[in-house]
């Protein structure tokens, strides 16, 4: 094996250094304020988590974090450094309809995951587009209510619909266009409708609402079983399997690894500009072919399974985002490249 020369621990020691590294100047906001994190149990939320209870210790912040969760016991289990720690609190509801505290917080995160639901069933495009809707206008109106000033909302790159192949980097100003019966597009109209309701409030009410549309990652914490492409290729790997590649292995992608991904979003929530969509991810891409390749050089002897032939002269489809905006007005980067993303991140699942 080509991974084991680092711990879990030591994995996430150096990714805590490195967030708090390129963020050390942003958290003086939140000293001693409370933060409110929806999704806080999920992949984004346990970088949330984490790179806040780093930063709430080395910096004496004397902050704390709410978590709404609808079950705190799996929490528990599944992260109790997380859980029991003393700076973190629980709300227990769902994200559509919990009840309002009568605490104020200074800054809302809502990196809630509303399509996990409804991912594999048959009316999904339906109900996946109606509870993204709900649960920000929720989670925006306990917002208003709580007093924050800052409000940042985990939108999507799926909001553009397909990219087109002779566009190589989607930018922010792209339009594009949406098909609300396919899951993956109903899922985009949502986040699309939920970032004009962000819009709407900061208008309203003076929320500086802060928009980071997130593409695709890769990391600790994330799940190998679920939707994506590349956790399907590192499992294959943890399980000594064959990686199997259900396309053709042609299409674009492009991944930022967990810790870059936690210093994005920390700085669009403390500098980004209000109602400004900021993409989130990496812009190097490649085909999902030479991702699983990728993947195999940690398993020597490894066999990549294309299941289809690529169609001769039809151009490849692409999720690539551009960064340019992110670059230049926040000066964020990618930090850790893909092929090192996917060491640590096989490193840390083979350690757990």
């Amino acid at each position: 094996m080509r991974y084991d020369n680092l711990n879990m621990e030591d994995i996430i020691k150096e990714d805590l250094d490195h967030i708090l590294n390129n963020t050390e100047g942003l958290w003086e906001e939140i000293r001693d304020k409370r933060i409110f994190i929806t999704g806080g149990t999920g992949f984004f939320g346990c970088w949330l988590l984490e790179s806040f209870i780093c930063a709430n210790e080395k910096l004496g912040l004397r902050a704390s974090a709410t978590v709404l969760t609808r079950n705190l016991e799996a929490f528990q289990r599944k992260m109790p450094h997380l859980a029991f720690h003393p700076a973190i609190r629980f709300h227990i509801g769902d994200v559509k309809t919990f009840q309002f505290t009568n605490e104020e917080f200074s800054c809302v995160i809502h990196a809630s995951n509303e399509a996990a639901d409804y991912i594999g069933k048959k009316d999904a495009p339906e109900h996946v587009k109606a509870a993204i809707i709900k649960a920000a206008e929720h989670v925006l109106n306990f917002a208003r209510d709580c007093g924050a000033r800052k409000f940042l909302f985990t939108s999507s790159g799926t909001v553009y619909g397909p990219q087109p192949s002779g566009l190589m980097h989607m930018p922010e100003t792209y339009e594009g266009i949406r098909d609300p019966s396919i899951f993956r597009f109903a899922h985009g109209e949502g986040k699309f409708i939920a970032e004009t309701l962000c819009a709407d409030y900061a208008e309203k009410y003076g929320i500086e609402a802060k928009i980071a549309r997130c593409f695709a990652f890769v990391g600790p914490y994330m799940p190998l079983g679920a939707n994506f492409a590349i956790g399907n290729f590192i499992g294959n790997v943890l399980r000594n399997e064959p990686i199997l590649v259900a396309g053709d292995g042609t299409p674009y992608r492009s991944y930022l690894y967990a810790a870059d991904l936690a210093v994005w979003l920390w700085t669009i929530l403390f500098k980004g500009i209000s109602c400004r969509p900021y993409n989130v991810g990496s812009d190097n891409e490649f085909t999902v072919a030479d991702i699983a390749r990728t993947v195999a050089y940690y398993l020597p002897n490894s066999e990549v399974c294309i299941s289809k032939k690529a169609c001769p002269g039809r151009l490849a489809e692409r999720y690539v985002p551009s960064v340019l905006r992110a670059q230049c007005e926040l000066g964020l980067k990618q930090n850790i490249d893909l092929k090192e993303a996917i060491r640590r991140t096989i490193s840390w699942h083979s350690g757990r």
